[in-house]
């Protein structure tokens, strides 16, 4: 018998409650893209953490939760193990058989912090000069994401924060700067799925778009810059501090600690 389609977590390893709202895994249709629609499955779960930091996956289980064949999973976590989310778990040594698999890679901090450095010279660019062309973000952006937050929905919640950031870039004028946040999208997709478990962070975020938005539309390029710093800059220390200091050389757990306490609860 397979395991149910997905798993709740009431605490991280990091201190961060983790609450009924993350997502779970669901059966996937098969189509000539069914290797990325597994890849994106994958990332949704470990970006909202239904899939943890330190978690052992393997390819059998993931396949049954996905009803698919074990060849896209296997093709799917070479590409995560290739892009950093997974990473070769230790060998598991059991009764009748040898088992090495794959777990989630741990989240650090040094990483996180990086890429919000990233994330946030770019944010800072778009919205100046898309107050330069006074520049109107489409209602429908804030109102998915109103709603994504009342039904609790991470996955939903991550999206819509991604469709607001996105639509600061086209309105930019600029195509680079959609495409260079592309380059790290994933990883600030993580990052976003980490920040909005808290519910200090998830709370306001929306209040503050609308800020962001509605300075971009007067012209006010600088106030807009201004929101957005605050806005990153808030995530980005809250986050690092939950998973320690980087410049004081902290960080998330240590691989080897999540291997000892994930294997100290498997069976």
């Amino acid at each position: 018998m397979g395991r149910p389609a997905g798993v709740c977590f009431a605490n991280s390893v990091y201190g961060i409650r983790f609450t009924d709202m993350t997502a779970l895994l669901h059966r996937i249709e098969t189509s000539p893209d069914l290797v990325e629609q597994v890849y994106r499955a994958l990332l949704d779960a470990i970006s909202t953490g239904a899939l943890q930091p330190g978690q052992r996956v393997m390819q059998e289980e993931l396949a049954d939760q996905l009803a698919v064949s074990r060849q896209p999973v296997m093709q799917a976590l070479r590409l995560l193990k290739k892009d950093g989310f997974v990473l070769d778990a230790p060998l598991l040594t059991g009764a009748t058989q040898r088992t090495r698999g794959l777990l989630v890679s741990p989240l650090d901090a040094q990483q996180i912090a990086q890429v919000y450095e990233v994330r946030e010279a770019l944010d800072q660019l778009a919205v100046r000069l898309a107050a330069a062309r006074r520049a109107h973000i489409d209602p429908t952006v804030f109102a998915n994401g109103h709603a994504a937050q009342e039904r609790g929905d991470v996955k939903a919640m991550i999206d819509a924060d991604m469709a607001f950031h996105t639509a600061i870039y086209r309105a930019a004028g600029n195509p680079f700067i959609e495409q260079s946040a592309q380059l790290h999208w994933n990883h600030i997709r993580r990052a976003m799925g980490l920040a909005l478990q808290s519910d200090d962070l998830r709370k306001p975020v929306w209040d503050e778009h609308q800020a962001i938005a509605a300075a971009i539309a007067k012209g006010d390029g600088e106030r807009a810059a201004r929101i957005m710093a605050e806005h990153t800059g808030k995530a980005a220390q809250a986050l690092t501090d939950q998973l320690g200091d980087p410049a004081d050389g902290g960080g998330a757990p240590g691989t080897d600690q999540l291997r000892g306490r994930r294997r100290q609860q498997l069976p």
